[in-house]
């Protein structure tokens, strides 16, 4: 009778077991944005807005770290459900200045929140020491790789 196992060889490598938490964070993440009808894409956009203000196309997608091809289907989203409108950039008559409306910050919020929830139901195992302990290194291997490579950090993750 065979047995479902994971090889004792990789099981404990640090890189399986990144790949492993990771697979459970995204479907975390994932089902707590779905059960208050929105994606990833949704709070990346939303955030940037909050956080740095009404922006074109172009700018939200630099701080977004969301490709171009995607950004489009993404804020076309967020317009049908009013969350964020567009208006002709007085600058340049052919860019859109993208805004969040009062339902969007209503709408961020109740994101983060669902967000804050999937963090502790991922982490729950842990202590708030070991918590912080987590981030801290998981922060300094991301900077690391990301300054080997020159690759900007993607936010939102």
């Amino acid at each position: 009778m065979e047995t479902e196992e994971t090889p004792a060889r990789w099981e404990g490598l640090p890189s399986w077991l990144l790949g492993q938490t990771a697979g459970h964070a995204h479907r975390l993440v994932g089902d707590g944005f779905s059960s208050v009808g929105a994606r990833g894409y949704h709070y990346r956009l939303l955030a940037t807005l909050e956080d740095f203000g009404p922006a074109s196309q172009a700018a939200l997608g630099r701080r977004s770290g969301i490709h171009l091809s995607d950004m489009v289907a993404a804020i076309n989203e967020l317009a049908d459900l009013g969350l964020v409108e567009r208006a002709p950039d007085p600058a340049d008559r052919r860019r859109n200045i993208i805004s969040p409306t009062p339902a969007g910050r209503r709408q961020l919020r109740r994101l983060e929140k669902r967000l804050a929830e999937c963090q502790d139901e991922l982490l729950a195992p842990l202590s708030p020491q070991e918590r912080q302990g987590l981030t801290e290194s998981l922060a300094r291997l991301v900077d690391h790789h990301n300054r080997r490579t020159g690759t900007p950090e993607e936010p939102g993750r």
